[in-house]
């Protein structure tokens, strides 16, 4: 069933968020951090994983590494596309909009949460990489396996920050759902090398939001979105 993964995802996310908020009275506050630390940790090694399968290869029996420029040209123009589109500020602005819907405008802390959360689970490269794997083979996996992921993050966000992360099933819905139904058009450009690609970026991309896990927010983590899709054209380019 194509999209079962999106369905899952959102799920995980929305049974995460009723843990945390009636259950986190009874976390300490050091005990959320080690688990935000815990989830933050493995989040950053699956990354590394995933980027030295794409950046690593064996020639002439020695391990070498290559596609440096790849990452350096699509990290840079993306992010400075998702700077000047303000990616991040429409996040906030979303949240701004469904704390007022939601009767929740006396929650001060309502955006803050929403925001860090949808940016924790919706924006990296198991929710791209996985909803196009979803819709174009109908293997929801890499989905099944983020979404146990993000139901212990959000679990733990929501104990800490708030019930706002738990709307953060919404653009998770919305962008994983989108990819999905897209990916059966854009099928034909998706190539092995595209896919790889894109997974080599994508995963910096994780790897970024880890670290905003682990360290507090450092990095503008959805405004480097357009990156992956640079890394898509730039499969086409035969010098890449």
């Amino acid at each position: 069933m194509m999209g079962l993964g999106t369905i899952i995802n959102s799920a995980a996310i929305v049974a995460g968020g009723a843990i945390g908020h009636f259950a986190g009275r009874f976390f300490r506050q050091e005990q959320q951090e080690a688990m935000n630390t815990a989830c933050g940790i493995s989040v950053i090694f699956i990354a590394i994983a995933g980027a030295m399968q794409g950046m690593l290869n064996i020639d002439g029996g020695k391990l070498v590494s290559g596609k440096s420029m790849l990452v350096v040209l699509c990290l840079a123009a993306g992010t400075m596309i998702g700077e000047m589109i303000g990616i991040e500020k429409g996040f906030e602005t979303f949240g701004e909009w469904l704390k007022q819907k939601t009767g929740n405008s006396k929650d001060a802390g309502f955006v803050n949460a929403f925001v860090t959360a949808s940016l924790t689970v919706c924006i990296g490269a198991m929710a791209i990489v996985g909803a196009i794997q979803d819709g174009i083979t109908g293997d929801y996996s890499m989905l099944a396996v983020k979404s146990v992921l993000d139901c212990i993050i959000i679990a733990v966000m929501t104990s800490s920050l708030g019930k706002g992360c738990i709307f953060s099933a919404i653009p998770v819905l919305l962008f994983e759902g989108s990819i999905t139904l897209l990916s059966r058009l854009i099928a034909p450009i998706m190539t092995e090398t595209a896919s790889a690609y894109l997974s080599l970026i994508g995963s910096i991309i994780i790897f970024c939001v880890g670290l905003n896990l682990v360290f507090g927010k450092k990095v503008r983590v959805a405004n480097m979105l357009p990156a992956v899709i640079l890394a898509v054209a730039a499969s086409y380019i035969p010098w890449m």
